[in-house]
């Protein structure tokens, strides 16, 4: 059974362009793996669109054939090297898997 992945960050720091260029460097980077990693069916990276005080400020939805590839994906060496970056522009992370 596939299963949905689902992430989101609140980015550290004040700076409304660092945030900007951050978010735009983790989308680019998550949505190549979709090609580089088996058994991801898709990835979408997007930005908050509203209510910026109390929602988080980007959300990763991703599908994987199933626990065992989601499993493989968060241990893949390219992950890891996004998720190094990732932790050093973000202040907060909430993740869910789901049954599809």
């Amino acid at each position: 059974m596939a299963i949905k992945h689902i992430v989101m960050w609140t980015f550290a720091g004040d700076d409304a362009v660092a945030r900007d260029e951050a978010a735009r460097e983790i989308a680019t980077r998550l949505e190549a793996l979709v090609d580089r990693i088996p058994g991801i069916q898709s990835i979408d990276v997007k930005r908050n669109a509203a209510f910026d005080d109390v929602n988080y400020d980007l959300a990763l939805v991703s599908v994987h054939d199933d626990v065992a590839a989601l499993k493989a994906y968060q241990v893949h060496p390219e992950h890891a090297a996004i998720a190094s970056y990732i932790r050093t522009v973000v202040a907060q992370r909430a993740s869910i898997d789901l049954d599809v």
